[in-house]
């Protein structure tokens, strides 16, 4: 073991906290895994306090990708909030043309891509936004109750998440 990571022994003896025994490798994916959990906990929490079915609450997968990889360009701020709502509104455009069918899915979902493109704001899990508005025929107070709000809240918890002590990728 390199001198830089104290070994589990070193931690016992020297009585160092347990945390600085860890690998930084492990210590970050322990601290990842916690966070998406303390997220996804609160998700259910709200969306139950709000009575809406979790299934309309597409933050799962951007929970995962923004606490695990918090230094790619899809996990930044911008990409997330942006994405989520280029997505969305690319949702309702289709939505608000066509009929619900296998058709208008594809097309909102190939729109939304391209939006995202073109607005460099590419957040790939905000691809089931356009999906779930035109499938569910959702109205725009689930992008103002929902879809805002969420990648807003995701947006704060990560930036505070990624300034605690082990969270950041090494």
């Amino acid at each position: 073991m390199n001198e830089a990571t104290p070994s589990w022994r070193d931690a016992f003896r020297n009585r160092l906290p347990l945390a600085r025994a860890l690998p930084p490798r492990l210590r970050f994916a322990l601290m990842a895994g916690l966070g998406t959990a303390i997220a996804i906990g609160t998700m259910e929490l709200l969306a139950s306090g709000i009575h809406t079915p979790l299934a309309l609450i597409p933050f799962v997968t951007s929970i995962v990708l923004v606490l695990c990889l918090p230094a790619a360009e899809p996990a930044q701020p911008r990409a997330l909030i942006g994405g989520h709502l280029v997505a969305s509104l690319a949702g309702y455009a289709v939505q608000f043309a066509l009929p619900d069918t296998p058709l208008a899915l594809a097309l909102a979902v190939g729109l939304s891509a391209t939006a995202m493109h073109l607005t460099r704001t590419m957040h790939p899990p905000a691809g089931i936004d356009p999906l779930l508005i035109v499938h569910q025929q959702l109205g725009f107070d689930y992008l103002v109750s929902i879809i805002l709000p969420g990648a807003l809240l995701l947006a704060g918890f990560s930036l505070f998440w990624r300034r605690l002590p082990g969270a950041k990728p090494h």
